[in-house]
């Protein structure tokens, strides 16, 4: 078993969450915002991983996105949290400490 490949998908299956309470906390944010934001946290597995899941999240109706212009380039897409997104990051949250109370538990009796 190779643990990396553990805990690269263990990383993976929170970055939807992280993604939503990131924006929820920053209003609004650039790719690259949030990618530093993940690598801080040490949650970013590959930095085009990113990409897929703010299509996928904007796609669901839990992101949207405005065009702003740039000083030292193209316009950038900048993503934020719909309301659906909000209600959706609520559930997530809820089943994530529900989660985490539970493998605690279970850690513990060991």
């Amino acid at each position: 078993m190779k643990l990396e490949n553990t805990i690269a998908q263990m990383k993976k299956g929170v970055l939807e969450m992280c993604i939503l309470s990131i924006l929820r906390q920053e209003g609004e944010a650039y790719p690259s915002d949030i990618i530093q934001r993940l690598k801080e946290a040490d949650l970013i597995v590959v930095e085009g991983t990113l990409y897929p899941l703010l299509t996928r999240l904007k796609n669901y109706g839990l992101l949207d996105y405005h065009w702003k212009e740039s000083s030292s380039g193209p316009p950038r897409k900048y993503f934020r949290i719909t309301d659906q997104g909000m209600e959706s990051l609520n559930t997530l949250t809820e089943s994530w400490n529900q989660f985490v109370q539970g493998v605690n538990q279970s850690i513990k009796n060991q």
